[in-house]
């Protein structure tokens, strides 16, 4: 295969993988990773308007590295969900930056703090 040929390859799996992109469902939303305060637990402001402490479930905790300033779906706890919530998915940069264009992360330029 030429370089061109494989280049286009890359460039439509690239397009494809960015097609796909989990979305929130139900009660989840989109937060930003303010703070990492230790034990897999996070303080994330969700664009819901809540600060709430996040956990990675035991099923996800080596398949999910989380850092300050990734954007992540939170869905809250059944009790405590004021205050409290699971991180289920984190998003890479190529994928933050598509959904921006695309018009999902609307509150991420109302939020005057990032």
């Amino acid at each position: 295969m030429s370089k061109k040929k494989e280049e286009q390859a890359k460039q439509e799996a690239f397009q494809q993988e960015i097609r796909r992109i989990k979305t929130p469902r139900g009660n989840q939303c989109f937060a930003i990773v303010e703070q990492r305060v230790g034990a897999s637990r996070m303080r994330a402001k969700c664009f819901d308007g809540k600060d709430r402490i996040c956990k990675i479930p035991g099923r996800l905790k080596r398949r999910l590295w989380v850092r300050e300033g990734d954007i992540v779906i939170v869905e809250p706890w059944e009790f405590g969900g004021e205050d409290k919530g699971n991180i289920l998915y984190k998003y890479s940069k190529s994928q933050v930056g598509f959904m921006k264009q695309r018009g999902y992360l609307k509150k991420l330029d109302e939020l005057d703090e990032f």
